[in-house]
């Protein structure tokens, strides 16, 4: 098991406690409505994984500059705003056991200010003549849209082989973490190649994330999220899709026609978990998890060892050994 989040943070302690008032800052609006919202979404910040991504991998690859704090920032301000577009789109009204934007000020102005966050974070770009970084993040976006829709659409008709899977979970989901790699990269080094190696290495994370993720719909541990979440929303996952693809023809459709349409029915989301444990798919996932890991550890092992490829390492062990 990886060492925790505090132990990983310890080298970059200083920096984290500097891009904490960097990241309000950069939030600040005239708009007493905007300020008491942004205001609220600071008090409830996550584990702020990604900006210590960002911060290890620009001290990974050089020294740290201000333009550090800016892709750190506009990172955090794009996954904000994503989950808050997130939480409108999925109808939830909570988010990290409070209540989520759309719960306490309704939709419209849940969009609104998921928009707001985006922009500002493109404007804090530019004001730093970021340039590169607003073509990594930009990027990153436009990717995250174009999964989420080729999940939605895939969704429809449930023909997900793993090859799209892969594609779906890619842009999804593996495009932010890639984005934030490449983006701390960018901000201590301009050789192009270091920036590519690092963005791969952060799209790998990524993948073995979003695997990890789905193996916690099947029970795989005590906590983490109600099972059946996915197949309820008619998600296709590895587990899932490994399992049909192995599956009789009438057992195929039986499992199909209950996630398509007895998806609320608890039974029937039991009785898909069921096949899918049986059927040697939870076992194949970690299986492909434990692979791309592994490729994130080959890309990181290429830099030298030293205080900071260690942390980077036990980051990647905490983000795929989570319990949530």
């Amino acid at each position: 098991m990886g060492k925790s989040l505090a132990d990983i943070k310890k080298p970059i302690a200083k920096e984290l406690d500097i891009f904490e008032d960097k990241f309000r800052n950069a939030l600040r609006s005239p708009v007493p409505l905007l300020d008491k919202i942004t205001y609220y979404i600071v008090q409830r910040k996550g584990k702020q994984v990604r900006p210590i991504f960002v911060f290890l991998t620009a001290k990974l690859c050089g020294e740290l500059k201000e333009s550090t704090y800016t892709a750190a920032s506009f990172i955090e301000i794009l996954h904000t705003a994503t989950l808050v577009h997130d939480d409108v789109v999925d109808d939830s009204f909570e988010r990290r056991g409070m209540f989520s934007i759309n719960a306490l000020w309704k939709n419209k102005i849940a969009v609104i200010v998921g928009d707001y966050f985006l922009a500002q974070g493109m404007l804090l770009a530019i004001k730093e003549e970021q340039y590169q970084l607003l073509g990594i993040i930009s990027n990153a976006i436009k990717e995250m849209s174009e999964g989420e829709l080729l999940q939605l659409e895939k969704a429809r008709r449930l023909d997900i082989d793993e090859a799209v899977y892969y594609d779906i979970i890619r842009q999804k989901t593996a495009s932010l973490i890639a984005c934030t790699c490449a983006s701390g990269a960018a901000s201590t080094t301009n050789d192009k190649a270091i920036i590519e190696k690092m963005r791969l290495f952060g799209e790998k994370i990524g993948i073995a994330f979003q695997i990890r993720d789905d193996l916690f719909d099947y029970g795989t541990d005590d906590i983490g999220k109600p099972l059946g979440i996915d197949i309820k929303e008619k998600k296709m996952t590895l587990p899932l899709i490994y399992a049909l693809s192995h599956a009789s023809k009438a057992n195929r459709r039986r499992i199909i026609n209950n996630v398509k349409r007895h998806n609320e029915k608890p039974d029937k989301v039991r009785e898909v978990i069921e096949f899918v444990r049986q059927s040697g798919g939870l076992e194949y996932a970690e299986e492909v998890m434990n692979r791309y890991r592994q490729e994130a550890f080959d890309i990181l092992h290429t830099f030298p060892e030293n205080e900071i490829r260690n942390a980077l390492e036990n980051l990647v062990l905490f983000v795929t050994e989570r319990k949530k």
